[in-house]
């Protein structure tokens, strides 16, 4: 059977099909099914300001990253799609283009310690105020908003790396009543396994880096929305900055994207093993195992609602001996490995409050010191848990 690749076939199809077809129209020169790389920094043009396309340089405009911005905008079912060297580029750009001094943010009490970093550094000595609050307690949430004006609610589910879960639908609830936008960093449960614009959410940001591009080999960020007026602003500032993917990285964020809805699947099944098989283990080991797929879970029930197909690849687990037996434990293992980052193809492991979460130590979004990140890959989980297993006997 053909599948066409004209928009309304691909609006009726799965994000899978989309995954694969959509901004992926073969070369027109050379017929070439895959999306070229177009590897250069200027275009000629016909005449003074006769552009070919629209198409003048390529921090403005590049067709490999064209391809990416559609391919992405159709997975997630937006409108809009723009694409940026790197998560946190993408979360800077999203906030310089849209607030300014005197604005508030509302950030949970749980998320990756460079986003915090970003804000209470970076924008809050620029004037723009921040507060932290309890994000999956609506009831919470709707009181700072009761007590303050704020531009935007910045909400992680599954947080990272405590894996917290937020109702989105509800949260967006109460944030609109008040006048209040809400953006959804929606890197743990990439687009496969969940759309928080469909649940209410303003605006998405990703880090491509992670599940999207997916084999460790990339660095990238987006911004997905809806909304045209606020595109035209992130677009403005991205152009006018500068932080764009190069052609290359697009080319490998399309790669990446094509086999998304597989691998994500797949993380899913595996890491529900592996955190069930911890979960088993004695309290004097485990002291608690953090995963949205597990029945403990105080998010399980919002989870199993808000995401389809799974609860993603990552789980954390604290380590009853405390914080030198975890570190042991992240030292000691073979086919983890201990690296920063998550979502590429195979396994990590990592201590947040020393690694990742550094940045928040000494604050309210301070974490565990026994805990351990986990990034499920996709080997065996059979031998992931044999590999946890003989780490453990380092504690």
């Amino acid at each position: 059977m053909t599948i066409s690749t004209n928009a309304a076939a691909l609006a009726a199809s799965a994000s899978a099909t989309r995954a694969i077809h959509a901004g992926q129209e073969p070369d027109p020169t050379t017929g070439a099914v895959v999306t070229p790389i177009y590897m250069t920094s200027t275009f000629k043009q016909d005449g003074v300001g006769g552009l070919r396309h629209g198409y003048d340089y390529s921090r403005s405009i590049n067709p490999t990253r064209n391809s990416f911005d559609a391919q992405l905008a159709s997975v997630e079912g937006a409108k809009y799609a723009l694409s940026f060297a790197s998560g946190l580029a993408a979360i800077d750009v999203l906030l310089r283009a849209t607030v300014k001094p005197g604005d508030n943010i509302l950030l949970g009490n749980d998320v990756y310690g460079g986003t915090y970093r970003l804000l209470s550094k970076v924008f809050v000595p620029w004037g723009v105020g921040l507060d932290v609050v309890d994000i999956t307690d609506t009831a919470a949430v709707s009181a700072a908003l009761d007590g303050k004006d704020y531009a935007y609610i910045w909400v992680e589910t599954p947080s990272n790396p405590l894996l917290n879960i937020t109702d989105i639908a509800a949260t967006a609830a109460v944030a609109h009543a008040h006048g209040t936008k809400v953006v959804v960093d929606n890197t743990f449960a990439s687009p496969v396994l969940q759309h928080p614009l469909d649940d209410g959410a303003d605006v998405v940001v990703y880090s491509t880096t992670k599940y999207i591009g997916g084999h460790s080999d990339v660095v990238g960020g987006a911004v997905v929305l809806n909304d045209e007026e606020v595109r035209d602003q992130v677009a403005f500032l991205q152009n006018a900055a500068g932080a764009v993917p190069s052609p290359f990285d697009s080319w490998l964020e399309i790669r990446g994207l094509k086999t998304l809805d597989l691998r994500v699947r797949q993380h899913s099944r595996n890491a529900l093993e592996v955190a069930q098989w911890l979960e088993s283990l004695p309290s004097e080991v485990i002291e608690r195992v953090w995963y949205p797929g597990l029945e403990s879970h105080p998010g399980h029930e919002i989870a199993a609602r808000q995401m389809h197909g799974g609860f993603g690849g990552m789980i954390s687990v604290e380590i009853a001996a405390g914080f030198e037996a975890a570190k042991r434990v992240a030292g000691a293992t073979q086919i983890f490995t201990l690296a920063e980052s998550l979502g590429g193809v195979e396994s990590l492991i990592e201590h947040p409050g020393a690694m990742t979460h550094a940045s928040v130590a000494g604050t309210t979004l301070e974490v565990p010191a026994n805990l351990l990140r986990l990034s499920v890959g996709l080997e065996d989980p059979q031998d992931l848990i044999a590999d946890l297993k003989q780490a453990f006997q380092a504690i």
